[in-house]
């Protein structure tokens, strides 16, 4: 067992398949966290009134109240969680539906244990302000106060969670958030060091605010990284208004390149 202070952390592990719950269980036990778990919403929320977790991490899929009642149960009038949530569920189509809910992390069954340490760190991180120790994605607090913060725009909920990890890797600190409109209020409220944008969102295209931001005097020349530009989803007339002088384009959703291109034009500042 490794031997840090992520033995302070408590995970609370709910699902009701038995095997995953021990394995994971065991996974995360080794890698020093304290675990707590539960096989149904029910006996999760009766635990919750003797623990305080640092993060849950929920099945959707369970009888009884299920995934869902459970997370109506702990949500606030304000929308936001009593805990941190990561939801990891074997139906992937639902990160559509948890667009609309303020939960902190998804992940689609099977997935690879170290994205799911990454996403637990991260959330822990972003959260509460500090991070897991010996985490590879999480900021300890120093350094978050240095960092270079970052404005992620990606509409797809688990290539939004590996970027910011990736991101946060490199010393970013990350805003992540899932359409257009949402990407252009953050980054004139927040002013950010960069602001890294998928070429097709919801409610507003790459380019269409690219061109908002450079009306703005004083965000006139925020570094900005385009990615997904000859993706499959990418429409020609919209690439064909973006201004490739004045950002970094990347063609495909390389984590590697947007990465490099972020580390870029924020070096050039």
């Amino acid at each position: 067992m490794k031997q840090d202070m992520r033995a302070k952390r408590t995970i609370l592990l709910v699902d009701d398949d038995m095997s995953l719950l021990q394995t994971l269980d065991d996974f995360l036990s080794y890698e020093g966290y304290q675990v707590e778990t539960a096989e149904s919403g029910e006996r999760a929320l009766a635990k919750l009134r003797r623990i305080n977790p640092d993060i849950i991490i929920l099945d959707m899929s369970m009888p009884g109240m299920g995934g869902v009642g459970f997370l109506d149960r702990i949500t606030q009038p304000d929308g936001s969680t009593r805990f941190p949530v990561l939801v990891l569920t074997a139906r992937a189509a639902m990160a559509e539906y948890f667009a609309s809910r303020q939960i902190d992390g998804f992940l689609s069954k099977p997935c690879n244990p170290e994205d799911l340490l990454n996403e637990v760190s991260r959330i822990i991180f972003l959260r509460s302000g500090d991070s897991a120790p010996g985490g590879n994605a999480a900021l300890d607090p120093v350094a978050a106060s240095h960092a270079r913060r970052a404005v992620l725009a990606e509409g797809d909920a688990a290539l939004a969670a590996s970027l910011s990890v990736d991101l946060q890797r490199v010393g970013f600190q990350v805003e992540a958030v899932r359409t257009g409109p949402a990407a252009l209020e953050l980054a004139i409220v927040s002013k950010p060091d960069v602001v890294i944008l998928r070429m097709e969102l919801d409610g507003m295209n790459a380019s269409e605010i690219v061109s908002t931001l450079r009306r703005i005097p004083n965000l006139r020349c925020l570094p900005i990284v385009v990615y997904g530009i000859a993706a499959p989803d990418a429409l020609i007339e919209h690439v064909a208004m973006l201004d490739l002088s004045e950002i970094a384009a990347i063609k495909d959703v390389s984590a590697d390149k947007i990465i490099n291109a972020a580390l870029a034009v924020t070096v050039k500042r």
